[in-house]
């Protein structure tokens, strides 16, 4: 067998080393002519990082990361409203790691260089058709130009080609992305380490709050801090097409003025990050979609459920689509029914989360918490009950499969040695 994986990104890297550990050749085509990842920080959980531990970069990313201790919500205001422990501090048999995207996207390569070969990536390879003729699957391809560059043929094509999919677009043409009006800013910048020094930190509310977390350790005991901030869209402005584009940075420092606490100023921080190191994306997603299977075409990460960013979910799902669909090729001999056993396994669940992210998922309590106190509080269970936190905090975990019975009662979704 022969795959076809669309998209050189976290999706499509994982994907490939994936299907190289069951002893499945695939090549990963990417539409840009030199693979970089896009934005600055990752958040991978533990359902994630125990499949790639069985893919044996468990150690590289502990390494190039930073073990996430805690994740720890504020109101506008910077009162505490819930903290819980995260990875082996949770009681997970893997740890949550916070990464840089150029660190991850470096090991994913380096792995596929060393275990694929170096041509198993192809660069400036845009998809342009798709065609099924008996059972194999042809893919056409374009440069950056626009000029044809040549066709492949495989048993199976994966589209892990991003929300902009060009394999998605295939079967559900005109299909346009959900843009809520509102902005997200980010960026990345060292400085000295807060709370734990390494804690995940969300501030704020619905329409206006900031992700912030560590992604490195540096020199002399700082980090790199990973930030987004989320607020409505300047009146005026055109609309958004493209992700991590150029932004104004000062408009955005200027309307996070006043969010200094005594645990972290978040306004400062934002002020300090070097301009060019601002990045802006509109906040979209796609909505739910009947299926992701199509004969021998299937589809992964955002290509096949592209979310709002809350609750850390994106790449981690991404990493776990790649390894219940190996895992399907594995249990079933006949690739159609191999893809659309894997679809039924993981569309539901992550059409949920869609929707969940749409409402903000875990985050929902800091909407509470400013619908119910705008002013703030003396203690927050004068606004949301414990039970009220604790079940919405369980509720989004077991939701998104990564709730700590389930990660850790199961096996990798492939059981077989690390490479």
């Amino acid at each position: 067998m022969h795959v076809i994986i669309m998209g050189g990104g976290i999706a499509g890297l994982s994907q490939a080393l994936s299907l190289h550990q069951i002893g499945v050749a695939c090549r990963v085509y990417e539409a840009v002519p030199n693979l970089a990842p896009l934005g600055y920080g990752i958040n991978l959980q533990p359902n994630a990082i125990r499949e790639l531990t069985a893919l044996g970069l468990g150690e590289k990313l502990a390494a190039a990361g930073v073990i996430t201790k805690e994740l720890a919500f504020y109101n506008k205001h910077g009162q505490l409203i819930w903290t819980e422990p995260r990875g082996r501090g949770a009681g997970y048999r893997w740890p949550q790691i916070s990464i840089s995207r150029g660190e991850l996207h470096r090991i994913l390569l380096a792995a596929i260089h060393q275990r694929l070969g170096g041509d198993a990536v192809v660069t400036g390879h845009r998809l342009t058709s798709i065609e099924t003729r008996g059972e194999k699957v042809m893919a056409r391809f374009a440069d950056p130009s626009g000029h044809p560059v040549g066709e492949a043929e495989g048993d199976i094509l994966i589209g892990a080609d991003g929300i902009h999919s060009a394999v998605r677009q295939h079967f559900y043409k005109g299909e346009k992305a959900v843009f809520d009006g509102f902005l997200h800013y980010r960026g990345i910048v060292e400085a000295p380490p807060y709370l734990t020094g390494a804690s995940m930190a969300v501030v704020g509310h619905r329409t206006h709050r900031a992700i912030l977390y560590p992604v490195m350790q540096r020199p002399g005991g700082k980090v790199m801090i990973n930030w987004l901030a989320y607020t409505k869209i300047p009146p005026g402005s055109p609309p958004l097409e493209a992700w991590d584009t150029a932004a104004d940075k000062q408009a955005c420092v200027d309307r996070f003025q006043g969010w200094s606490y005594p645990w972290l100023d978040v306004h400062g921080l934002f002020a300090a990050t070097p301009a060019e190191h601002v990045l802006q994306l509109p906040n979209v997603d796609r909505d739910p979609i009947p299926r992701w299977s199509f004969g021998r075409v299937t589809l992964i990460g955002d290509a096949a459920h592209p979310m709002q960013p809350v609750g850390a979910q994106a790449g981690s799902q991404a990493v776990v689509d790649g390894r219940v669909l190996a895992a399907s090729l594995m249990a079933v001999r006949d690739p159609v029914e191999a893809l659309t056993r894997y679809q039924n396994e993981r569309i539901a669940a992550m059409n949920d989360m869609i929707v969940r992210n749409r409402n903000l998922g875990l985050e929902s309590i800091l909407q509470t918490a400013e619908e119910r106190a705008p002013g703030g509080f003396q203690h927050i269970h004068d606004v949301l009950s414990q039970e009220e936190l604790e079940n919405t905090a369980a509720s989004f975990k077991k939701a998104a499969g990564f709730d700590v019975e389930t990660v850790n009662s199961r096996h990798s979704f492939v059981d077989r040695p690390s490479p």
